[in-house]
């Protein structure tokens, strides 16, 4: 029998978040962001399940490219674009839609005769100065890509919320009121999963939505049960070993965590190999036969520990939840002092995937 990590993806839980999107969007075309291998999820086999979305959205060329392969009809938006001509005729080629957001890309589109013309997004920096051109570069380069015979038409303007993780955050309303002071007529797309919880007068023609996909909320101190999300992913393992240490015996690497009495010590066959965070702390809840027990000592490569004082009947080869629809992903990561797109993107090839 495998011992090893298993994720559980449940494709009628994507669905139903896909339909939470529809309800508090429901004049707005959906963009379902699925970069990063959908979000560590596996885009290729969750691509069905969203088929209900009006496009894509994805990081690069190579992953737009991945997509079409696996039989993606909606369009296809690279949200990078293009950084050399290479890659331009590839989106030509397949007739992906590019973000253009840099001056480099301009120059490329000034020196170049394609055979297909492309679709485009505008991006407008109001804010994240990270990519983007300023609001009064905004005219010209607007003009510019009108005139440019390699460009079928601009279909759509964009910004992105820098620090939209709270419903009160004056600078997303700053963003939000610089984005409506940009004159130029054509679609408009601001939401992230952030704004269309929060911001519904961010909701323009298209939402961007990427974690709530998934059942995970990006709002602080919110799990994704709070919005009607339901978790997609459940990731698992099971015991290997049951151990009694006496007091003041230490458990794990480095001796940092003694037994402050005599107890039961559970060992779990995952660790950061598998992708779980390393860094998770002392009192991270991990469910063993859905009773919660807390993580003890440090988490190593391919194993971590559990105290099973409350849970007194587990034994060898019973089932072990890390997170999921019991036991919410972002409790993780503020347990591991990060964020629940990391642990979600980070699962390595160790871990068997299995789609429900």
């Amino acid at each position: 029998m495998s011992y090893g990590s298993r994720a559980i993806v449940n494709l009628k839980n994507l669905q139903h978040n896909l339909s939470r999107v529809r309800e508090l969007s429901p004049d707005s075309k959906i963009l379902a962001m699925i970069k990063s291998d959908g979000y560590g999820h596996g885009f290729v086999h969750i691509l069905n399940a969203l088929d209900a979305a009006d496009g894509f959205g994805v990081a690069s060329i190579d992953e737009a490219m991945r997509l079409k392969e696996a039989g993606a009809k909606k369009p296809i938006l690279i949200m990078r674009g293009f950084s050399d001509v290479a890659e331009l005729e590839l989106i030509a080629k397949h007739g992906f839609l590019a973000v253009i957001h840099d001056h480099s890309q301009l120059e490329i589109l000034e020196n170049i005769k394609l055979a297909n013309a492309i679709t485009v997004w505008l991006k407008v920096d109001t804010g994240m100065h990270r990519l983007g051109f300023m609001p009064d570069e905004l005219k010209d380069v607007h003009e510019f890509l009108r005139a440019n015979t390699n460009i079928k038409t601009v279909a759509c303007l964009l910004s992105h919320f820098s620090d939209a993780d709270s419903c009160e955050k004056v600078k997303t309303g700053e963003q939000l009121t610089q984005f409506n002071e940009v004159d130029i007529a054509c679609p408009k797309s601001f939401a992230n999963s952030a704004g269309i919880i929060c911001w519904p007068a961010a909701h323009f023609d298209w939402v961007r939505p990427g974690i709530m996909l998934y059942g995970v909320t990006p709002i602080s101190d919110k799990v994704g049960a709070d919005y009607n999300l339901k978790p997609v992913m459940t990731l698992k393992s099971k015991l290997i070993a049951v151990k009694n240490i006496t007091a003041g015996g230490c458990v794990g690497y480095g001796e940092k965590w003694r037994c402050p009495n005599d107890m039961r010590i559970g060992v779990v066959a995952i660790g950061y190999g598998d992708g779980y965070p390393r860094h998770a702390e002392n009192g991270t809840p991990v469910l063993v036969n859905n009773i919660s027990c807390p993580l003890v000592g440090r988490v190593s490569m391919d194993m971590l520990t559990v105290d099973l004082t409350n849970n007194p009947m587990a034994k060898v080869n019973d089932e072990v939840i890390l997170w999921g629809e019991d036991l919410p992903v972002e409790i993780i990561a503020k347990c591991a002092d990060t964020i629940t797109y990391e642990l979600l993107c980070q699962l390595t090839g160790r871990v068997r995937f299995t789609y429900v």
